[in-house]
């Protein structure tokens, strides 16, 4: 169901297609809200109350460019009017008003979003090593040392989270994150 079903659907008071659209783009929008909050639940609080907003004026609201690029300037909104209210939460002076993401910013977010929805899938034990390789850039052995396991489990859970993240992602996408993971571990 494209944007436009979605938002027919909702003008007509239809809860699911707000509940889908929720799903579609709840994380994109909360990795960039992410950017300008200073906490993890301002962040969720700023990205829900879009959607509250959206619910409640959906009568009065006209999309004229894309559902999508609505949102983001709701969201964008929404950051300004916080952080004039409780200067303390926002990390943006207010002659600095965050800019509306392009499209390939929000494509990146999509990417990102994608990715954290499908490591959130992985089972605790095998997510906590994957992030610990993928994004702290340890060695196995020091993966293995930190959670006190032995190199071969570090091993075999790897490879069952990049199993995993193959499935779950689009080829592009694991792409991307494979391509990502091995120009961080060159760094180091």
């Amino acid at each position: 169901m494209d944007d436009q079903q979605i938002w027919n659907r909702i003008v007509n008071g239809d809860v699911e297609a707000l509940r889908i659209l929720h799903e579609k783009y709840y994380h994109q929008l909360w990795l960039w809200a992410r950017k300008y909050a200073k906490s993890e639940t301002l962040s969720e609080e700023l990205v829900s109350d879009c959607f509250i907003k959206l619910w409640n004026l959906r009568q009065n609201i006209i999309i004229e460019k894309s559902l999508k690029s609505y949102l983001y300037l709701m969201l964008r909104n929404q950051i300004i009017s916080h952080s004039r209210k409780s200067k303390h939460e926002i990390l943006i002076e207010s002659d600095k008003i965050p800019d509306l993401p392009d499209d390939v910013m929000i494509k990146n977010q999509e990417f990102y979003a994608e990715l954290y929805t499908a490591i959130n899938k992985i089972p605790e034990q095998r997510r906590k090593i994957l992030e610990l390789a993928a994004f702290e850039s340890l060695t196995y052995k020091e993966i293995a040392d930190q959670l006190n396991i032995s190199v071969n489990t570090v091993k075999t859970q790897m490879g069952r989270a990049y199993q995993f993240l193959k499935e779950e992602l689009d080829p592009k996408s694991f792409l991307i994150f494979h391509l990502l993971i091995k120009k961080k571990t060159k760094k180091n």
